[in-house]
């Protein structure tokens, strides 16, 4: 069938417009990352990475304590929220009935929406109030609050995603439902749900506002998480606003920093994602 000239332009017209549209949404991503290469990769060597900060007016130093508190308070902030966040997905997703699981899933949509900032002033109230001090252990509170419900949601639709028979096909072998679940269901699906935990921690490890209001920040190397403790955002922030050029500079080369952070977990929680033939094995099977 032959298209009309007018037709073949309206297809055109609107693919044209499809690739406007998905550069658009792509360009501010280079254009950060570009912007910042250029202000923060003179600065990003082995002394930021592993050294301490100096006193004010001594150039030099480094973000070893920013690193070191980000790994230690979103290490703890997964703890908190990945078995947390996986057990609810389950629920909603195999008890997926009654006003508890509506409630549940109501009370999670209406989390992810929340600002961050109003996160961080909860926790506030919460820990630091009633521990009388900043502590890391409220910083990952905090943090755990951002990565539960995107691990709650990731998991609910990924198990969604496997064929009811193969849930039958367990129960019919005698097997308990809490081991088809666990052995069948979240084994055979790991990778996905991986996918899920990556991308929430990474989003978790580029916030700032919740960490001003609990962690507060520390210019000293800290483990301890009943004590103050820097982190990656927080420092970028402090130094950002400072007047001292050497603090500015050590600024942009921690946003450089962090941006490489996040899009290396996301690069690879995709990567790791593609090699996950589970669930598409069974959709064709189904």
């Amino acid at each position: 069938m032959q298209l009309s000239s007018s037709r073949k332009f309206k297809n055109t017209l609107f693919k044209a417009t499809l690739v406007l549209s998905s550069l658009i949404v792509v360009i501010p991503l280079f254009l950060i990352f570009n912007f910042l290469l250029q202000k923060g990769i003179s600065s990003l060597n082995f002394d930021f990475i592993f050294n301490a900060p100096k006193p004010v007016g001594e150039i030099g130093g480094g973000m070893k304590h920013a690193f070191i508190g980000t790994l230690v308070m979103v290490g703890m902030a997964a703890l908190i929220a990945i078995p947390l966040g996986t057990l609810c997905g389950v629920y909603l997703s195999e008890y997926n009935k009654g006003k508890i699981a509506w409630f549940l899933r109501f009370t999670i949509d209406l989390l992810t929406g929340v600002p961050s900032i109003v996160i961080g002033i909860f926790s506030y109230l919460i820990i630091v109030v009633s521990m009388k001090g900043f502590s890391a252990f409220a910083g990952s509170f905090a943090l755990s609050i951002i990565i539960l419900p995107t691990i709650t949601r990731t998991t609910e639709e990924i198990l969604k995603l496997i064929p009811t028979h193969i849930r039958e096909a367990g129960l019919a072998l005698g097997l308990p439902r809490w081991k088809v679940i666990y052995h069948i269901l979240l084994k055979g699906s790991r990778a996905s749900l991986m996918t899920g935990v990556i991308l929430s921690i990474s989003r978790a490890a580029g916030e700032t506002a919740p960490l001003l209001f609990t962690a507060f920040g520390s210019m000293y190397v800290s483990y301890d998480p009943r004590e103050p403790m820097a982190s990656l955002p927080v420092q970028i922030y402090n130094y950002a606003i400072s007047p001292y050029d050497d603090w500015q500079r050590q600024a942009w080369a921690g946003a450089f920093s962090l941006i490489l952070l996040v899009l290396g977990l996301n690069i690879f929680a995709r990567l790791y994602f593609k090699k996950n033939t589970f669930l598409k094995f069974f959709i064709k099977k189904s």
